[in-house]
């Protein structure tokens, strides 16, 4: 259940650069920008967007230069081509200064969480978690509320973001909504690039990681102090992962149950992001409002945080 309150804004453009791995198809890339384009964005190519350097998006320092022209050109929206691996060896190199002062809406997802991570660290700017070019916008068969909803979010339209939650913990607070994929975090504790949040809605989801690894990552994140300082944890998706025979009946609920047994913080499953058709775009760095009752749970992302 979605619920989207909405304002009359006009669409705006995107840039679309590859910070991470290669894009395998250009085809798909293509029909990404045709559905952007569509749905009223102005759509601009980096001029490395399929650069080829083993695995990467062409060499470290052509996806650094790329980052360059995404602050100089005109367009307000930055979008990640897809995720991979990448974006955390240009992290000591990029100019941050120069990034918070564009004013860019920076999007992506998976390996493009070191960056939103490492913006909000270093400058306290807001960047956004959310669709990929090629993932979403280029996929086979668009999911309609993904799409829908950052078309919203880009055009300020969406001030709230309900949805189911049948186990949720009772919580009703405000904090800064911060997160993304959980591998990617881990990779940053104990970096200059690691958010310090106190009193944070905290998000995570990930993908191919099995169960206990996925407990490792939460407990990593407890033992370093920071999950217990946080005022919720909500979990997003987490898939494309099989169990074996020797976990004896040992899930992904069994690993949820230890994090809640070990740090006393109000959980809250069921968000609609991670690597899924379904995900829907988050202001990374914002002060939010969440909530749960019956069944459901409430992100205020409306600045101006109405009461729930």
């Amino acid at each position: 259940m979605l619920e989207m309150l909405k304002t009359n804004q006009s669409h705006q453009g995107i840039y679309i650069m590859s910070p991470s791995s290669a894009v395998a198809d250009a085809k798909v890339l293509m029909r990404g920008v045709k559905r952007l384009e569509k749905m009223g964005f102005k759509v601009a190519l980096d001029r490395t967007v399929l650069a080829c350097e083993q695995r990467f998006a062409g060499t470290d320092a052509q996806r650094l230069a790329a980052f360059g022209r995404a602050v100089k050109q005109k367009l307000p929206i930055v979008m990640a081509s897809r995720g991979g691996y990448g974006v955390t060896r240009l992290l000591p190199h990029l100019d941050w200064a120069s990034l918070a002062d564009s004013e860019k809406r920076f999007v992506g997802q998976s390996d493009f969480t070191a960056f939103n991570l490492a913006f909000l660290a270093k400058t306290g700017r807001i960047s956004y978690a959310g669709p990929t070019a090629c993932f979403d916008f280029g996929a086979t068969k668009t999911e309609p509320l993904t799409t829908e909803i950052f078309g919203e979010v880009m055009r300020g339209e969406l001030e709230i973001l309900s949805f189911e939650s049948e186990h949720a913990d009772p919580v009703d607070g405000r904090g800064i909504l911060w997160g993304g994929n959980l591998a990617m975090m881990t990779a940053l504790i104990g970096t200059p690039f690691m958010p310090k949040i106190k009193g944070g809605i905290l998000f995570v989801e990930d993908v191919g990681e099995h169960p206990y690894r996925i407990e490792r990552m939460l407990n990593q994140l407890a033992q370093a102090g920071i999950l217990g300082k946080q005022k919720a944890l909500l979990l997003g998706g987490f898939t494309g992962y099989r169990l074996a025979e020797h976990d004896r009946g040992y899930d992904l609920n069994s690993a949820i149950d230890f994090i809640k047994q070990s740090v006393k913080i109000p959980v809250i499953p069921g968000l609609p992001f991670g690597h899924t058709p379904m995900k829907v775009t988050l202001p990374i760095g914002a002060k939010v409002g969440v909530a749960t009752e019956d069944g459901v749970a409430h992100i205020v992302l409306d600045e101006h945080l109405e009461e729930i």
